[in-house]
């Protein structure tokens, strides 16, 4: 099998293409031949060392892939042999709370992930892929779409009529705006060009938001919701945005924590939280019945991801480089086979 490693230390300069044994699925496993695969912010930070610096290498890196079973281990009855799948980014959260023991089964790290043309996978941690998406569309679903819908669906209660504010472009704020539109709510994106804008008027959101001609982003916000606030805001900048969001909310309204694109450490006032009863979520992806929820929404509703630009296997460096400079419009693709 062909793969990619982080190999010897962190960094883009150490990833490189190996080849390993092709593995032979045990009890209640499943081999998928990869056919697809997306990049999401946590891969490269992973890759560049900042989002586990202990974490052990080599490792394979990215969560998010799609595929076709070749073979199954003894027991297996979720799937069979040329079934299309999907993998599932922490593979023992089936329903329910997380716990300390699943956040340790997640792909891309701690466990070795889908840039790879082959992946050993529980049968429970694989999830069919919907017939009328390509490969190259359903590899973007794992951890981007789940996180969405976790967010606003799964954790969020959103409701037909909420406002939600979506902070960017990519990938996760793309599928929650597109959720948000699938659920009814009025959606304001904000982004720092004006063609992203239109781009994500043309998608269903209301109201567009340039927050470097606007940089007090959550007074507009506010006042396009005639000075009440948002209902729910997916935050994905981090420390950098975090404050302002919590001024764009309405009372008791959410903040879904769920990226760190401007940093993770910060200070902020807690008195906002505390006195307009502010809900903040962090949300870590979401489990086997959240993402089988999607799917269903997605097929029935004709939802395709939006694809930014598919890169082919032997191009995997220049995918995340493609990604580092922030230029994408929804998600990148990894063509594998």
């Amino acid at each position: 099998m062909n793969v990619y490693e982080i190999r010897g230390a962190f960094g883009l300069d150490n990833l490189v293409r190996a080849e390993r044994p092709d593995p032979v699925p045990g009890p209640f496993q499943v081999r998928v031949r990869v056919k697809a695969t997306s990049l999401n912010s946590r891969d490269l930070m992973m890759i560049e060392g900042r989002y586990n610096p202990r974490q052990k290498l080599p490792l394979v890196p990215n969560s998010d892939g799609a595929g076709v079973v070749d073979a199954v281990g003894p027991g297996v009855t979720r799937v069979k042999p040329g079934d299309r799948v999907m993998t599932l980014f922490a593979q023992a959260w089936q329903a329910g709370e997380p716990t300390k023991a699943i956040t340790t089964t997640t792909l891309g790290g701690p466990l070795d992930g889908a840039l790879a043309d082959t992946m050993l996978l529980h049968e429970d941690g694989v999830v069919p892929t919907p017939a009328y998406l390509t490969d190259e569309e359903a590899a973007t679903l794992p951890c981007a779409a789940v996180t969405a819908w976790s967010a606003l669906v799964t954790q969020g209660g959103l409701k037909a009529g909420d406002t939600v504010l979506v902070q960017g472009t990519g990938g996760v704020s793309i599928f929650a705006l597109q959720i948000a539109r699938l659920s009814g709510a009025h959606v304001i994106v904000t982004s720092s060009r004006d063609d992203k804008l239109e781009r994500a008027l043309k998608l269903g959101a209301q109201e567009g938001i340039n927050y470097v001609t606007t940089p007090d982003w959550e007074k507009a916000a506010r006042t396009l919701t005639a000075g009440v606030g948002v209902d729910h805001v997916v935050e994905v900048g981090g420390s950098g945005t975090f404050e302002k969001s919590l001024k764009a909310v309405r009372v008791g309204g959410t903040v879904s924590v769920i990226g760190v694109l401007s940093g993770g450490a910060g200070s902020v006032s807690l008195i906002p939280i505390l006195m307009q009863n502010l809900r903040v979520q962090g949300v870590l992806v979401g489990h086997r019945q959240s993402f089988e929820a999607l799917t269903r929404a997605f097929a029935l509703n004709d939802i395709h991801p939006v694809v930014d630009r598919v890169f082919p296997f032997a191009e995997a460096r220049a995918a995340f480089e493609h990604m580092k400079q922030g230029a994408h419009f929804g998600k990148i693709v990894i063509k594998v086979s």
